[in-house]
């Protein structure tokens, strides 16, 4: 069994079975985090790919700070915020001040909902609301750090994530309302 350090020290060297043995590792793990970002499993898959290179490329800066594969996360998630910036001009991003938003009472129902119906429905969100919801709800960013990342004001990142939030829950609703019907018929 190869350790974590020998895997590092491994494609530190560019030594390709460390490279294959990390890239197994953590694939997985990876394209789920990407998938959140992109509208495709195509998609996914290609921003893990691009991001691993950025990985091995990379791996002689891991200060082992903190898990590896949280620092492979961080940068699978910037590469798909990249991807994201990219095609941005078909994101649909309703700056706030054109706005009428009125926020809703947080979810009441989330824990009557099992976690792969509301990972589907996190998975279903327009683009712009899933990308702020992830990036704020999943990963931990501050809204100025996603307006940063993405380049929309702060108060847009806010609004997003209200919107997000709404959505889910009137589809936790619609969604709980259906199973209620099925068990009744």
């Amino acid at each position: 069994m190869v350790t974590e350090d020998e895997l590092i020290e491994g494609c530190i060297a560019n030594k390709r079975e460390y490279q294959k043995l990390l890239y197994e590792k953590y694939c997985n793990k990876m394209l789920a985090v990407c998938f959140r970002y992109c509208q495709s499993r195509e998609e996914a898959e290609d921003v893990v790919q691009d991001a691993f290179i950025k990985v091995f490329k990379n791996i002689a800066t891991f200060q082992k700070l903190g898990p590896l594969d949280a620092w492979i996360r961080r940068i699978m998630v910037n590469t798909a915020l990249g991807y994201i910036r990219a095609r941005k001009r078909e994101i649909d991003f309703a700056d706030i001040e054109k706005v009428n938003f009125h926020p809703e009472s947080e979810f009441n129902t989330i824990s009557e909902i099992n976690a792969k119906d509301l990972t589907n429905l996190i998975g279903k969100l327009p683009d712009g609301y899933r990308m702020i919801f992830n990036m704020f709800v999943i990963e931990g960013f501050s809204h100025q750090e996603i307006a940063d990342q993405l380049g929309i004001s702060e108060g847009t990142s806010k609004s997003q994530l209200a919107k997000a939030r709404n959505w889910l829950k009137k589809n936790i609703n619609i969604n709980l309302e259906k199973i209620t019907l099925d068990q009744s018929a």
